[in-house]
């Protein structure tokens, strides 16, 4: 009898024993732990994902902003250096109207020259002129061409017309006086006689 308590026994034993075995396979065990941790980080994965998206596009945008800044600071600096340029051009264009009457001055004497004045005068202020003419002329100054050319209203001034066959229609017969550009800018257009037909 002692025999059958103790197969009651063990069988029991065992049914519990499989029955503890057959509830451990529902019930989370320590290897799954680290899986459940895993699915815990997941979504942090899908946070930095998000974000390291979003910091790409801040990044995008801030190369975009100074790609621009760069180029604003580009044109004004090319900006600043041409009102620069215009305002020297300027001031230099003022500095040479001054200075025309005095070219005018030395045209005018050579032009008159007088038998009882010495040859090494004349010299001297031919020497004089040139010199000026030549720094002028580093400084941007040129004078306008009048010599058997065409009158032409953005260069020339008319003052007078010729009727002469010898000439051409419209061509310049005569300067009165010198015209001067600095730089292609026309300082003063040349005061001219015109040959007409």
């Amino acid at each position: 009898m002692q025999e059958e308590k103790e197969s009651i026994v063990r069988e029991e034993a065992g049914d519990e024993g499989i029955a503890g075995a057959e509830g451990d396979e529902f019930t989370p065990s320590a290897v799954d732990q680290p899986n459940a941790a895993a699915d815990a980080a997941f979504p942090r994965v899908g946070e930095l994902s998000v974000a390291y998206e979003k910091a790409v596009a801040e990044k995008k945008e801030v190369f975009e902003r100074l790609l621009r800044k760069q180029a604003e600071l580009d044109n004004f600096r090319k900006r600043t250096q041409r009102e620069k340029e215009d305002l020297l051009q300027l001031a230099n264009a003022d500095l040479m109207r001054s200075l025309l009457p005095t070219l005018d001055g030395f045209d005018r004497a050579l032009k008159q020259r007088d038998p009882n004045v010495p040859r090494s005068f004349y010299e001297g202020l031919e020497h004089i002129h040139r010199q000026l003419l030549d720094t002028l002329g580093r400084a941007g100054l040129e004078s306008v061409d009048t010599a058997g050319q065409i009158f032409d209203p953005h260069l020339h001034q008319a003052v007078e017309t010729v009727e002469s066959p010898q000439y051409r229609d419209h061509e310049i017969v005569e300067e009165l006086q010198r015209g001067y550009k600095l730089k292609n800018r026309l300082l003063r257009p040349a005061i001219v006689k015109v040959a007409v037909k």
